[in-house]
């Protein structure tokens, strides 16, 4: 299960509804002991993908710890992007963090990171483990060489994988996979061989071969039901061509693509100035890539700030309702328009969905109207 938090949703510059883009993804573990207390636990392990100036201080409005982030994947070096990233990381030092983070981006942003620990005197307690996207992409002969695996425990990861995009920089997406690996103890078949309940079934539900007192040897694969569940998330940053997320969508419960413009005003733009390309994606654009590659739910976010938060179609100011709308006319499926805070919870897992929803995605309201 991943759980979606929108920090920022506008393009470009912040207004007075959105600020600029970030989005944070919680893995949750609902098989793992004491589920239900972690469920509710104040942080969960997650990810960043973009740190636009002042996703720390949307952060405070969440249940998000610093202190709980794994990892963050950067898309693009434009600054709505990553402007927030040395004040986020500062303040994560500041706050007694001390376990290293992985921190996935184009090799620019190591050399913003360099410059300003130099010019500010920042010291980070813990360790980044920096991987410069275009040194993973280029790595020879290897069959994963755009896959970043990051184990939570011994049987939840998380896989993200890197796919190159069309913008004015290089830009890219992210694959965000869950694997959840899950033992089920086959106790009927234990109590059916005369094996009674002792700690050699939670010896066996771990993977472990065990010998009985009566000298039998159980071997836990003759016991034990291995289940993998998988939930896949496609987060996309800027990009003017969503056919090139063909191959990172195969298998997506979600897609979350930037839908900038509506086809009628990027089309405008595009013509007003035939020497300056914005290379955006209009929502219409995004919907019919959707539709094409039968993707059942899809979020749209990075608006430009000319859209007003409203959604009235029939209002001559541009608003929501003229992205939805231009979206719904390519596509059919289940479509959100993100605003800052909303969350969602993505269920990869088809024994984890409510049937009367029917959808692998739900959206759960805002992150500001629970109690801190």
């Amino acid at each position: 299960m991943l759980k979606l938090t929108f920090l920022g949703t506008s393009a470009g510059v912040p207004t007075k509804q959105r600020n600029v883009t970030a989005l944070a993804i919680e893995s949750l573990n609902p098989y793992s002991s004491g589920a239900s207390r972690q469920q509710n636990k104040k942080s969960r392990p997650w990810v960043l993908v973009d740190c636009g100036e002042g996703t720390q201080q949307q952060l405070l409005h969440t249940k998000l710890s610093l202190h709980q982030l794994e990892a963050i994947c950067i898309t693009h070096v434009h600054g709505d992007h990553c402007y927030g990233l040395p004040g986020l990381l500062a303040s994560a030092a500041m706050s007694g963090r001390t376990a290293a983070l992985t921190l996935i981006a184009p090799k620019a942003i190591a050399t913003l990171l360099e410059a300003i620990t130099l010019t500010t005197e920042l010291y980070f307690p813990f360790a980044i483990n920096f991987m410069a996207i275009e040194d993973l992409l280029s790595e020879p002969n290897s069959e994963n060489k755009d896959q970043v695996i990051i184990p939570l425990d011994n049987q939840h990861q998380l896989v993200i994988n890197i796919h190159p995009l069309s913008h004015r920089v290089a830009s890219y997406g992210f694959a965000i996979t869950e694997t959840i690996s899950r033992r089920t103890l086959n106790t009927d078949k234990l109590t059916a061989a005369g094996i009674p309940a002792s700690a050699l079934w939670g010896r066996l539900q771990q993977g472990e071969d065990v010998v009985t007192e009566d000298g039998r040897k159980l071997y836990a694969a003759d016991y034990v039901d291995n289940e993998v569940q998988n939930t896949r998330v496609v987060v996309a940053g800027d990009n003017d061509t969503p056919d090139y997320l063909s191959a990172a969508v195969v298998d997506a419960d979600l897609l979350v693509h930037e839908a900038t413009y509506t086809h009628e005003v990027l089309n405008k733009i595009q013509a007003k100035n035939p020497d300056f390309d914005p290379m955006h994606s209009s929502a219409q654009l995004v919907g019919r890539f959707a539709q094409n590659n039968e993707l059942k739910n899809l979020i749209l976010t990075h608006f430009s700030a000319r859209y007003q938060s409203f959604d009235n179609p029939q209002s001559s100011t541009p608003n929501m309702a003229h992205i939805r709308l231009d979206a719904q006319s390519a596509y059919a499926g289940n479509l959100w328009l993100a605003a800052d805070f909303d969350q969602y919870m993505v269920n990869g897992s088809a024994d984890l969905i409510d049937e009367e929803e029917g959808s692998r995605v739900q959206y759960l309201g805002s992150a500001r109207d629970y109690k801190q």
